[in-house]
């Protein structure tokens, strides 16, 4: 992220690491302004008197106060060396603003291609146990996209790939398209992170929560480890899937006053 008008003064690239930021401001706000477009309340992140913008050069506009609060707690909580990875509402906000607005048509197709290959709806054949642990899982979320979203997907074992109903697919293309761009990119994210549409779209409209939307993502490696124990490589990407899903579903929360369609 860059402030206006004022030059972000960087570390040199080391070799083991990425490129670090300088700190480059002091003190930290939130504004309010009134929208031009609709007359809505919109919210802006202030740099020492300046509004923050994306990597683009957009100015931060935000949907909701408690959004602008989050992102402004992030850049606040910053030491002289910065910490973009401890900015993940941030970086979230700039996705939406730089990279979602602009090419909203091909998140929305990306998304989609999650329809049709979604983690809920491919089952193991054997053994017993895990078999039934997904069907008692994994169905409910399957019931829910069929009563709520009027999508209801069909099941398989195995990876070969399955057909769904095309009026299915229509319906969750409506449900991704009713949202914003600040929802799109938690729901992309969110998405992304567990293999599923389905599950992101249950997160979003509140019907799991982010605990429970990760254990059904990872309820696969979680039983493998039962039987046969943890490993460190395991255990480091199932926490990091945790952190993706937990901040993803966050931010849907800070942004829970806009629309979800």
């Amino acid at each position: 992220m860059a402030c206006s008008r004022q030059r972000i003064r960087q570390k040199p690239r080391g070799p083991e690491g990425p490129l670090q930021l300088k700190r480059f401001y002091t003190a930290v706000a939130v504004s309010e302004e009134t929208s031009s477009g609709n007359g809505a309340p919109e919210f802006l992140v202030i740099l020492d008197g300046l509004a923050a913008r994306t990597p683009a050069g957009a100015r931060l506009i935000l949907p909701t106060s408690a959004l602008a609060d989050a992102i402004a707690g992030e850049w606040r909580d910053q030491g002289e060396d910065m910490n973009v990875a401890a900015m993940p509402f941030t970086r979230l906000a700039g996705t939406a603003i730089d990279h979602v607005r602009p090419r909203r048509k091909a998140v929305v197709t990306g998304l989609m291609t999650y329809a049709t290959s979604d983690l809920l709806c491919y089952r193991a054949a054997q053994p017993p146990e895990l078999v039934e642990r997904q069907d008692e899982n994994w169905q409910p979320l399957l019931d829910w996209a069929a009563e709520t979203l009027e999508a209801e997907l069909a099941v398989t074992t195995g990876v070969t790939p399955l057909s769904q109903p095309p009026q299915s697919l229509d319906a969750l293309e409506r449900a991704v398209c009713a949202q914003d761009e600040m929802q799109l990119t938690a729901i992309n994210s969110a998405a992304t992170a567990a293999g599923s549409l389905i599950l992101a779209l249950a997160l979003a409209h509140g019907f799991i929560d982010a605990s429970r939307a990760f254990e059904l993502s990872s309820l696969h490696e979680a039983f493998q480890m039962e039987r046969w124990g943890e490993n460190e490589e395991g255990k480091r990407r199932l926490e990091g899937l945790r952190e993706e899903i937990t901040q993803a579903a966050l931010f849907m929360d800070l942004c829970r006053e806009c629309a979800l369609g």
